[in-house]
């Protein structure tokens, strides 16, 4: 039943997501779209965020929600924190593809993220059956942030702000199952980011000062780290 409702779940909200990834896809410094690609006018009020059109066919994003969503519950089981972590799922989807679009992290997702990772592995902890840790994921969500901070000083080029403030969201989602998860996580993201790099430089030539989207990279990894947790613990 777990697994069920999660499939459900991330199904539904994945196809909703075409309309906010539309909307938050815009360069940094401009206002978020308030029409469709048709030139009209979207709803106003939650309709206005949520919809299958303007976009890509639901059917793509509806699969990956729901294969996020299906592989945390299998993996995490009935546990307090497996409903944050679905819940997790649709809000990863929009921003990742946002990043993908632009280049950019809307502080609009990144920020309210951090606050749902942190306040609720801080519920989950408080609930029977939990698995983790939240001293040690509020303390990873700031190791994690002041990490990216400084590797964002070091080389901008390589990690923007975007990716420092999606960075408290992902150690509290990490540090919860422990620091050796956090750092599997982690260095899966990187890892996967540096395979796209090699594959920009080999098949299209790319150089150092070839921009690309880390953030849906350090989802994955954080993916991959959570998973392993659930599986662990």
């Amino acid at each position: 039943m777990l697994i069920v409702t999660a499939a459900l779940f991330g199904a539904v909200t994945g196809a909703l997501t075409p309309r906010a990834v539309h909307r938050l896809s815009v360069p940094s410094g401009e206002p978020w779209r308030s029409t469709g690609s048709d030139g009209e006018p979207l709803p106003t009020g939650p309709r206005g965020w949520m919809g299958i059109r303007p976009g890509p066919r639901p059917v793509f994003p509806a699969l990956v929600g729901a294969g996020c969503a299906v592989l945390l519950a299998a993996a995490c089981g009935p546990a307090p924190e497996t409903v944050l972590w679905v819940f997790m799922v649709p809000g990863t989807m929009v921003l990742a593809a946002v990043d993908i679009a632009v280049l950019r992290l809307p502080d609009v997702l990144t920020l309210p993220l951090a606050a749902l990772a942190v306040l609720g592995t801080g519920v989950a902890a408080l609930l029977p059956g939990a698995q983790g840790s939240w001293p040690r994921a509020v303390a990873a969500a700031a190791v994690l942030a002041g990490v990216f901070f400084v590797l964002a000083l070091i080389s901008p080029a390589g990690m923007g702000l975007g990716d420092v403030k999606l960075a408290p969201g992902l150690g509290a989602a990490l540090g919860w199952y422990g620091w050796d998860v956090l750092l599997t996580g982690v260095f899966a993201g990187f890892l996967l980011a540096a395979c796209y790099a090699l594959f920009l430089v080999a098949a299209r030539g790319a150089g150092r000062r070839t921009e690309f989207c880390m953030g849906p990279f350090l989802l994955l990894g954080a993916l991959v780290g959570v998973v392993i947790g659930g599986l662990v613990v």
